[in-house]
């Protein structure tokens, strides 16, 4: 009896891997999944946080998808490692600061690690030519395989036809012509191949999974290192304040996040300790976290956009208690800043 062979497939939660691997287990193939957590992922972070869109069903879309399959998924903390990818990508920046190439590279390399590690004999991803402009393109697809060292070890399912035969493919531990030769952007022939095997539920198609594709969000990114000296090192709470509030930098020796909702009020609180913050007294306001170093001058012009952004926006003067790191406490009094006394250069 020959042997099963074993598959790892990457997981981003969305509808392509989850078909890629879903064909490559039809043929027999003992198939795991795994998701590298970068910590840039959209889901499972801000979805949670807001109020906005509370009663939609929340869920690790990765996490749901290996349910749905049947298999087990490894989740694998790669923030440290995934920094060298974000701050110098040797294939360069997409739209805005994704490294989707020198991104891809990372996964597919660490997949290639694992499967040595683990035991098991080849790599699916769920990449479909021409289907990404940066790195799903018929140019590119060779250089990820090459240069993350999975060579023919790196199976796409999804698209594998209109490519050179894998490992896989010829020793046939797959066959060939049960895989698919889909291109271009259009998702219409993964929406059929997802009602053939009997999903109905599934990630929005072309939905982003990662906020370096945002431009909003790079941003904040950008300016953080600015306002840093070029220091682009970064941490998790980093990124995670980057998602959340209103950021505005009136100087470039400070900035403010404002809460936006309640749901990011909270949120901000656990971060109370490690910034200066500022909430109104003497009317209802949001909690906002000053970053930086700000002067006794700059506490006063932040005060007062505080309190641009409470109930007491059209009064005379409005009550603004500030709270140091160290937790000592003291109240001052501002006149709100007016809207058109903030430059639009002040939002980030």
């Amino acid at each position: 009896m020959s042997m099963q062979r074993k598959a790892v497939a990457l997981i981003s939660g969305g509808l392509d891997s989850m078909l890629a691997a879903k064909t490559v287990m039809e043929q027999g193939v003992h198939v795991e999944g795994i998701n590298f957590f970068t910590g840039f992922c959209v889901e499972g972070h801000t979805h949670a946080i807001r109020e906005r869109g509370k009663a939609k069903l929340k869920r690790n879309n990765s996490l749901w998808v290996a349910e749905q399959l049947g298999i087990k998924l490894h989740i694998v903390d790669v923030i440290e490692d995934y920094k060298n990818v974000l701050i110098n990508p040797r294939h360069g920046y997409g739209a805005h600061m994704n490294p989707c190439l020198d991104c891809k590279i990372f996964m597919v390399k660490k997949a290639r690690q694992w499967i040595a590690e683990n035991g098991f004999d080849f790599i699916i991803t769920g990449e479909v030519i021409g289907q990404r402009p940066m790195s799903q393109r018929k140019a590119t697809m060779p250089i990820v395989a090459r240069e993350s060292g999975a060579d023919d070890l790196l199976l796409r399912p999804l698209c594998a036809r209109n490519l050179p035969a894998t490992l896989p493919e010829r020793e046939g531990w797959v066959d060939r012509e049960k895989l698919h030769a889909i291109t271009g952007r259009s998702r219409k022939p993964q929406m059929e191949m997802a009602e053939q095997f009997g999903f109905d539920d599934y990630a929005q198609p072309a939905g982003g999974c990662c906020f370096l594709t945002d431009a909003s969000y790079s941003s904040k990114l950008v300016d953080l290192w600015k306002a840093r000296e070029d220091n682009k090192d970064y941490d998790l709470d980093d990124v995670m304040l980057l998602k959340v509030g209103r950021h505005i930098r009136p100087q470039q020796n400070f900035k403010l996040i404002v809460a936006r909702e309640e749901g990011e009020g909270r949120f901000l609180q656990g971060y109370k300790k490690d910034f200066i913050s500022m909430n109104s007294v003497s009317h209802s306001g949001p909690l906002v976290l000053v970053d930086g170093s700000p002067s006794a001058e700059d506490l006063y012009l932040a005060a007062s956009i505080t309190a641009r952004y409470g109930q007491g926006r059209d009064a005379e003067q409005v009550d603004i208690n500030i709270m140091s790191k160290d937790g000592s406490e003291r109240t001052i009094q501002v006149k709100p800043l007016l809207a058109e006394n903030m430059p639009q250069a002040w939002f980030i």
